[in-house]
């Protein structure tokens, strides 16, 4: 099959990887033209991906019209700021789009598959989700994630084409649940991040993760999505290794701000592409939207977009009344 990787960040790279081992003809495009070159050149992404090489076969399209020419399926792994404007190109593209970016779009409060409906709609689109860290992809560690659809014909076909002996998929219809758990768990990254920074125990991260799932359903199912979703990989997986690993980018910023670094300074470096800090404002507002209560996300949008301080946060946070668990 040939197969269009738009965005060569460490996900969109290590899945280049993967999908060329399965025998597929891939192309890669990314904005950044330099680090596209060096990657061409060198068979390396150290700049995402460290140590890892990558097959000499993948083919390196700088222009964006050209990169889907010919493709049968794009993968679009893009930041979720930039998925509106990069999926616009597949305006005419009638293949099979798969997204892999994790994000909500503030200004419409859609996931990325409903960008994608409205700036490619003659696609079919399908979203791959779960806790999968693209640095132990990338090694071959089992895992294990979610090919999502509205249509199961797609969401098969997606299972097909990812499924190798180290990375088990499984299939979902419910395209807006695997969608926003996959989003708004990195909200909770961030917090779980902070207790990292300001040195709590594993019992307070462990109630953190706990109750923050009961807030993501909530939401979810406020949206559409179904409850039954968020207790699967797409939910609760993903929740668990982003907001319990070394690798994740979303807890080193939250750990970063616990240790009393600024703000400006963390996002500068190599979490810029964090997607817990936009996808907490867009949460907020769909929250507000729907009127449902989620207050890690609102203290965690405190803290990121209105100055909070964090030790307030924390004491607004846990002196809230005593309820029963639900």
């Amino acid at each position: 099959m040939n197969i269009t990787i738009l965005g060569t960040g460490a996900w969109g790279t290590a899945l280049a990887r993967h999908l060329h081992a399965g025998q597929h003809r891939i192309t890669v495009w990314d904005h950044d033209t330099d680090n596209l070159r060096v990657l061409g050149q060198s068979g390396r992404n150290e700049k995402y991906l460290p140590g890892i090489e990558l097959p000499r076969g993948l083919r390196v399209e700088p222009e964006l019209a050209r990169a889907w020419e010919g493709a049968d399926l794009v993968v679009l792994a893009v930041p979720s700021k930039a998925v509106r404007t990069v999926s616009q190109a597949l305006a005419p593209f009638n293949g099979i789009v798969v997204s892999v970016t994790k994000g909500i779009e503030y200004e419409t409060g859609l996931t990325m598959s409903g960008v994608l409906h409205q700036t490619a709609p003659r696609a079919r689109v399908a979203a791959l989700s779960g806790p999968t860290l693209a640095m132990e992809v990338a090694r071959g560690i089992p895992t294990a994630a979610v090919a999502a659809s509205a249509d199961p014909t797609v969401a098969k076909l997606a299972q097909d084409l990812f499924h190798r002996p180290a990375f088990r998929i499984y299939t979902s219809t419910d395209l807006r649940g695997v969608e926003l758990g996959g989003a708004l768990k990195n909200i909770i990254a961030i917090s779980a991040g902070l207790c990292d920074g300001l040195g709590f125990g594993d019992n307070s991260k462990a109630a953190l993760v706990t109750r923050a799932i009961v807030e993501i359903r909530r939401l979810g199912v406020a949206c559409g999505a179904h409850a039954e979703t968020f207790a699967g990989l797409s939910g609760l997986g993903d929740l668990v290794v982003t907001c319990f690993s070394r690798l994740s980018r979303n807890r080193t910023l939250g750990e970063r701000l616990g240790r009393g670094e600024q703000l400006k300074d963390i996002l500068a470096g190599s979490v810029s592409v964090a997607e817990g800090y936009p996808t907490a404002r867009a949460a907020w507002q769909l929250a507000r939207y729907h009127g449902v209560e989620t207050p890690i996300m609102d203290e965690v949008y405190a803290l990121l977009y209105q100055g909070k301080d964090l030790h307030q946060a924390i004491l607004d946070l846990t002196g809230r009344g005593s309820k029963p668990e639900n």
